[in-house]
């Protein structure tokens, strides 16, 4: 028959209002209590389980930030060559050509060399030059206007992100308009 363990060590005329703890309460390591030295092997389970349902979502965030930061410094940098592209248009000057030294380019490879010249990190396919009095691919006389317009495609980094654009790239589109400066009119070609 078991003794209740506060009634045996108990002393005459002293209440004792705890029992005694068994060894497994105490903290002791003991391999048949639950919570032994198993649960460790069980967490590290766990946390590569949670590791392997976080990872590709948090991966997938990495990457999107990644490619929609290069995205937006694309655009601002082709809006900046634009902007400089139709500046330089605005001044009617030439610039001198590479292949042929001692003779300039015509102002409208000078304007699209100018544009290439600022828009570095993208490759510019498509500039387009126009203007009120001549048309497309015309820079205009004094005080006309002309319009600088470039088109260019971004491939993105990430597969996984690329699949919602078309093509896996994002296409830039970006124009600016200027009113041409006074000068000289043998300066239009």
């Amino acid at each position: 028959m078991a003794h209740n363990v506060t009634q045996r060590y108990a002393k005459p005329g002293f209440r004792a209002t705890r029992p005694r703890r068994n060894p497994g309460e105490l903290g002791e390591v003991n391999s048949s209590v639950q919570g032994g030295p198993c649960r460790p092997r069980s967490l590290k389970g766990q946390t590569m389980v949670e590791f392997a349902l976080v990872a590709p979502l948090f991966f997938f965030l990495i990457f999107a930030v990644l490619d929609f930061g290069r995205m937006f410094f694309v655009q601002m940098n082709l809006q900046q060559a634009v902007q400089e592209a139709g500046r330089f248009a605005s001044t009617g000057n030439h610039l001198p050509d590479p292949k042929k030294p001692g003779q300039n380019l015509s102002r409208v490879d000078s304007i699209i060399a100018a544009a290439k010249q600022e828009a570095w990190g993208a490759d510019i396919a498509n500039i387009q030059i126009s203007s009120l009095a001549g048309g497309s691919g015309s820079a205009g006389g004094p005080g006309d206007t002309v319009t600088v317009s470039l088109t260019s495609n971004l491939k993105l980094m990430t597969p996984f992100v690329g699949q919602f654009f078309p093509n896996g790239a994002y296409t830039f589109t970006s124009s600016a308009t200027f009113r041409n400066e006074p000068f000289p009119p043998g300066n239009t070609k």
